[in-house]
């Protein structure tokens, strides 16, 4: 849409200057769909974010209201604002968030971001109760040791099936179909783990599909309800056949080792010029240890699924950092014995003050594999 509109001012002589409010949609458009935020990608992104953070229109800068944060980056859009967006055409219906961005009143656009904020509650009550019913199902079933989970069940909510195939994903590490009812049929959202192609795996299926497409890690299909057993069958034959056992482990590219006094506000002043990160541009990754707790360690979240913590290495600290998913960690943490950590460097903008946090990936009780990218020198 964007390449669209820059083409008729071109023509018509006008100068690309007065397209810059447009790129703030541009940007959440990037992030959202998670594509490599490289080249062109990576320009309109870094101006988009300029906008979103500094004029941006009134209906984003609702739904920022809604989420209170100061600053926002790439990482910001991916896990709040686009989630909220998709809510509207995952619960109800997708109009909600065209009438948001097009909004020109705040008052109207602020009324539809509590609209929208109400559904993506909806959502995660939903999402969270078809995980729980998903993993219960592959428990009773027995099937915690196959090599694929395939699940199904009539009343799941197709809107929001692709976010619990990627939970299960998670929680198992393999490729992950979850099935409902859709019309007369069944469909399903395929996710995979690293390294593995769902599509070609599907593409093994097809006497069994009736259509399907998506790419390497993303996929969608249908296929008719009497074909379902079987196709599950074939496909965990086909995991089974070519899942290689390096792609059931979760893996960290390493960038290099460092030591926590070298986290400083230069570094990070430096680290930004690369920015904005995301998909072909990650945030560069470093190990440090051994770290010990300063007794500030903690549990965050609704269920304690965070970690918050604040860190000492040697004469160095202490050195906050958050660590999302990895609250299962604090006992390591705060066991006494030192441990190493995993991490991004980042800015934390909070009511107005800046501070550096680690954004910590993993935590282990020795020191990781350092497994160094070609940029590590």
């Amino acid at each position: 849409g964007f390449k669209l509109i820059q083409a008729l001012q071109y023509n018509k002589g006008h100068s690309v200057e007065s397209l810059r409010p447009y790129l703030d949609l541009v940007a959440v458009a990037i992030a959202a769909d998670i594509v490599p935020i490289t080249g062109e990608n990576r320009i309109l992104t870094h101006y988009g974010l300029q906008v979103v953070n500094e004029r941006t229109r009134p209906g984003l800068r609702a739904l920022m209201q809604e989420i209170n944060r100061d600053h926002y980056q790439v990482s910001d859009l991916v896990f709040q604002l686009a989630p909220r967006l998709n809510a509207a055409g995952r619960m109800q219906h997708g109009d909600q968030a065209v009438q948001l961005l097009t909004a020109r009143d705040y008052n109207l656009a602020a009324e539809l971001a509590r609209e929208i904020e109400l559904l993506n509650q909806e959502r995660k009550g939903t999402d969270k109760q078809m995980t729980e019913e998903a993993l219960a199902m592959i428990s009773e079933d027995g099937e915690e040791s196959r090599m694929s989970t395939v699940v199904y069940r009539d009343s799941w909510h197709k809107g929001v099936i692709g976010i619990v195939a990627s939970r299960l994903m998670e929680t198992y590490y393999r490729p992950t179909l979850v099935f409902t009812r859709s019309g007369d049929k069944l469909a399903a959202s395929a996710r995979s783990v690293r390294g593995f192609d769902v599509y070609q795996a599907l593409e093994a299926c097809t006497d069994y599909i009736e259509q399907f497409g998506g790419h390497t890690y993303a996929a969608g299909l249908t296929l008719q309800e009497d074909m379902y057993e079987a196709f599950k069958r074939r496909f965990e034959a086909v995991v089974s056949e070519t899942l290689l056992p390096e792609h059931r482990e979760p893996q960290i590219q390493i960038d290099m080792p460092v030591h926590l006094r070298e986290m400083t506000p230069k570094l990070a002043r430096i680290l930004k010029e690369f920015a904005p990160f995301g998909p072909g541009n990650p945030s560069p990754v470093f190990t440090a240890g051994p770290l010990r707790d300063s007794g500030y360690a903690r549990t965050v979240g609704e269920n304690g699924d965070h970690l918050k913590l604040a860190v000492l290495q040697e004469d160095a600290g202490p050195f906050g950092g958050i660590g999302f998913g990895l609250g299962k960690h604090l006992g390591l943490v705060k066991g006494g014995a030192p441990f190493w950590v995993v991490f991004s460097l980042e800015e934390n903008t909070w009511q107005g003050k800046t501070s550096l946090q680690l954004k910590i990936r993993d935590i282990t009780g020795e020191p990781p594999q350092e497994s160094f990218s070609k940029y590590a020198n």
